[in-house]
């Protein structure tokens, strides 16, 4: 391998490991990434629903 492979291999490593971080990080700040505002959502579908019934009861 030269020199180059090695580097190109550690910087996606690394790049894999920030974005892990990133999102370690968003999550126990109690931020999605869909944006809807829960802590540790699994899918906006159900949230989605959540307001729904919340909107027909008002």
């Amino acid at each position: 391998m030269q020199w180059y492979e090695i580097l190109i291999i550690v910087v996606a490593a690394a790049f894999v490991v920030g974005v892990a971080v990133w999102s370690v990080v968003r999550r126990k700040k109690g931020k999605t990434d869909c944006g809807c505002g829960c802590s540790g959502c699994a899918g906006c579908s159900l949230c989605k629903t959540a307001k729904k019934d919340d909107e027909k009861t008002k």
